[in-house]
């Protein structure tokens, strides 16, 4: 398994892509954001899970106008 990541809801199309190359994963909401090992958001400007206090440590990498090759690198 590649790792668990966390994606915005609005990517949920990418979810098959992820899982055939090994990744498992879980759209991201407040009880799950604890335990991915990275997060995949639309947008640079998204306000994840409408908090603008949550502090994590794990990428966030912004798929906007990106191809899957260039998200998953």
């Amino acid at each position: 398994m590649q790792g668990i990541v966390g994606l915005d809801k609005t990517l949920s199309n990418l979810a098959d892509e992820l899982e055939t190359e090994g990744y498992e994963v879980v759209i991201l909401d407040d009880s799950n954001i604890n335990i991915v090992d990275a997060i995949i958001v639309g947008n640079s400007d998204i306000n994840l899970l409408n908090t603008q206090d949550i502090a994590i440590d794990v990428p966030v990498i912004n798929a906007t106008g990106k191809t899957f090759n260039e998200i998953v690198e």
